[in-house]
């Protein structure tokens, strides 16, 4: 998917996808997916869609994230370990 926000391009073709969510809902209307990506100059969006019954009322778009809201993002949906210290700075505590 490509978009055009605030004058800019995103593109789920070019974006480094960081990682994957789906609700594993088995009825179509209430399926949701969400994929997270990192354009290459540091920008963070997630694509979603969904039947008509999720937050996407049947249709796809892109949402911008700052890091933050990326890092949150990959924790609330239990994204592996590893692959959020692959994709975000992390400190050892």
């Amino acid at each position: 998917m490509k978009t055009v926000i605030d004058k800019k391009t995103y593109n789920t073709e070019t974006a480094v996808l960081i990682a994957e969510w789906n609700n594993e809902m088995c009825r179509n209307d209430l399926q949701a997916e969400e994929v997270l990506y990192r354009t290459k100059k540091g920008q963070y969006f997630v694509c979603g869609s969904g039947g008509p019954l999720t937050i996407y009322d049947g249709s796809t778009e892109i949402r911008l994230m700052s890091p933050e809201e990326a890092y949150d993002w990959c924790k609330t949906c239990e994204i592996n370990a590893n692959i959020i210290k692959a994709n975000f700075e992390i400190e050892e505590g």
